[in-house]
């Protein structure tokens, strides 16, 4: 149940992420890094769904991982619903999986580092959090290996040259990941500055370190 004050508040912003990253994904970067065209390599809710990490972190760190776990399985029912009614199965089977996964494990890393530097636990967590979903969705939703949750999306398994650039070639889900991770690390670091400037506000309960 719950019963903390701030819970339900960062229910509705995991909500809020996870909806609007739903939503953003649609949408290509249409911009040029060199000679990469990253509208073949990002969308833009590649750059909202790294805050879902610092909402987990920060409940986390006030009210501790029984109340994280709480957010992130809302989240998880949002986003499951959201990705089954936007899209295809597949895709709601490796967002669904990823993302619960993805946060447990930034869970379980930040409780166990949350004694450390300050920047120790959620800067850990968040990364190796993105990496695992980041593999996790990539490989359910594109690899063929995982084509028991669906057909495979022949213009994802068609091979390219790695991020449009390198010369070896791989199937293009592979450029995809490696973008979206890309972009995941880069945040891991920088929203390290909203969760650092809130450490004051959001004290942490007596209880917080009970798993």
């Amino acid at each position: 149940m719950l019963t903390q004050r701030y819970t339900p508040v960062y229910v509705i912003l995991m909500t809020l992420v996870v909806v609007a990253s739903n939503f953003l994904v649609q949408f290509p970067v249409q911009a040029m890094l060199g000679a990469i065209d990253l509208a073949d390599l990002l969308t833009w809710g590649a750059f909202t769904y790294p805050f879902a990490f610092l909402v987990t972190d920060l409940t986390n760190r006030q009210y501790g991982p029984r109340h994280a776990r709480l957010v992130v399985a809302a989240g998880f029912v949002v986003g499951v619903a959201l990705s089954w009614y936007l899209s295809q199965p597949r895709i709601a089977i490796a967002s669904g999986s990823a993302f619960l996964l993805g946060q447990l494990l930034d869970i379980s890393a930040f409780n166990r580092l949350r004694r450390q530097s300050w920047w120790h636990a959620p800067l850990a967590g968040s990364m190796l959090g993105s990496i695992l979903d980041t593999v996790l969705f990539f490989s359910f939703a594109f690899a063929p290996a995982f084509s028991v949750f669906g057909p495979n999306d022949d213009f994802a398994t068609a091979t390219a040259p790695i991020l449009g650039v390198i010369a070896y070639e791989a199937p293009r889900w592979i450029s995809w990941a490696l973008g979206d991770l890309s972009v995941k690390m880069l945040f891991a670091l920088i929203l390290l500055m909203p969760y650092g400037a809130l450490m004051s506000v959001l004290k942490p309960m007596p209880d917080a370190t009970k798993a």
